[in-house]
């Protein structure tokens, strides 16, 4: 199996640096960019696994990087965030960002959200006896071998995370999944208080798949407990 491509975007040399080397000992390839537009660049004749982004960088800043990679790709990005760039960060999720790391953060962190996301990224085993190979359920359809999504006929582009999220919550349709039972299903067992990233998520397949998101007839909320898929 080929080592993770991995491209590292920041303004400050030893921050890309620390990454580097620790990303490499351990097998991955490494490619970094100073700014958005040199990562943009890269881009453009590179295949990256991931893309660990800083926010706050001269020339483009990671928010409109974010926004540029999504209008072509799906490659899973990790930020970068300073204590207090909150709302920054929620932004960066609803643009399409992955997953976020606030600095300073040590290389056990590090190496914890990287794995994760790259193991969100990549392709689910179906196990061997489940035959729901495609889940249809009013109106969406969900074809795990070909990882497509369409609503009523139309195809939906879902980033990995995205696609996992509706899986999850089509299987069990009709039936409420609290916020921690889909960070531990979705995000793996590394997530447990980050209720957020299910929020974050369930608006933007809402966006994408109800006629009005803001009065859900698919994606229904289960107030102070989790989310459910609505039965058919």
């Amino acid at each position: 199996m080929p080592e993770p491509h991995v491209l590292v975007v920041d303004d400050e040399k030893s921050l890309r640096d620390f990454i580097r080397r620790n990303l490499d000992v351990r097998g991955y390839r490494v490619q970094t960019a100073a700014n958005g537009l040199e990562a943009l660049a890269l881009i453009t004749t590179e295949n990256f696994d991931l893309i660990i982004l800083d926010l706050m960088m001269p020339h483009m800043d990671g928010l409109e990087t974010t926004r540029r990679v999504r209008e072509t790709s799906i490659v899973p990005i990790i930020i970068l965030t300073a204590l207090g760039e909150e709302n920054d960060k929620i932004r960066a999720f609803d643009l399409g960002a992955d997953d976020y790391l606030t600095k300073p953060f040590g290389v056990e962190e590090l190496l914890a959200r990287v794995r994760a996301v790259l193991r969100r990224s990549s392709w689910r085993e179906i196990p061997k006896g489940d035959e729901r190979h495609v889940l249809q359920r009013a109106g969406v359809t969900i074809d795990l071998d070909q990882r497509q999504v369409t609503h009523h006929g139309q195809e939906i582009d879902l980033t990995p995370t995205e696609f996992e999220l509706l899986h999850v919550l089509m299987r069990d349709a009709g039936i409420v999944l609290s916020h921690r039972d889909l960070l531990h299903r979705v995000w793996g067992p590394e997530y447990q208080d980050e209720v957020e990233y299910v929020r974050v998520y369930i608006g933007r397949l809402r966006r994408k798949l109800e006629r009005d998101p803001l009065e859900p007839e698919l994606l229904l909320t289960a107030r102070g407990v989790g989310y459910r898929f609505t039965r058919e």
